[in-house]
């Protein structure tokens, strides 16, 4: 599974990657490859974390052809979509990605303004993760658990699991 999480730099795109990579390799029993891309400038730039998941030994580590796109932003989704495989899954942030027509399979969420309904725009990346996990089953719930509360920082362990929770709860909803 070749996965692309794309956005600008600030918005925790990379950290997605890592903790996506994390879960599926110490948690799932699975192969995974983890590569992060930055653009030009840290923060507001373009970013990009490319995560390849498999059940066997992965023959090469760079995404070429995108099974699951996440787009945070809409240069992410504008520079990305023509990658995603015809039958790929394109899963956005709503409120930040406005679609092209022919988008193919979506799946939309809020994920920062749910972010913001907890208090902290910061999490709409897990907010985003939680809603990933629950939508694609590409790495169990427990799995992606397990990585987010051992990445982030301890005092914002019980504010990353309201994130995870709620995104998982708004992909559970998903209907395809």
């Amino acid at each position: 599974m070749e996965i692309r999480f794309a956005g600008y730099g600030g918005q925790g795109i990379i950290l997605m990657g890592n903790i996506a990579a994390k879960a599926a390799v110490l948690y799932d029993g699975k192969n995974a490859v983890y590569t992060p891309s930055y653009g030009p400038e840290a923060r507001g730039g373009a970013a990009s974390s490319n995560v390849i998941i498999a059940s066997e030994e992965i023959d090469y580590p760079y995404v070429t052809s995108i099974d699951i796109l996440v787009a945070m932003s809409q240069l992410g989704y504008e520079n990305n979509a023509p990658l995603l495989k015809d039958d790929g899954l394109l899963i956005i942030d709503s409120d930040l990605v406005r679609l092209k027509n022919g988008a193919g399979k979506v799946a939309k969420i809020q994920s920062t303004r749910l972010a913001e309904q907890l208090g902290k725009r910061i999490v709409a990346n897990i907010v985003m993760l939680g809603f990933f996990t629950a939508v694609t089953k590409v790495v169990s719930y427990e799995a992606m658990k397990k990585a987010v509360l051992e990445t982030v920082p301890a005092k914002y362990k019980e504010l990353n699991e309201k994130a995870l929770e709620i995104g998982y709860r708004e992909g559970e909803k998903w209907q395809e």
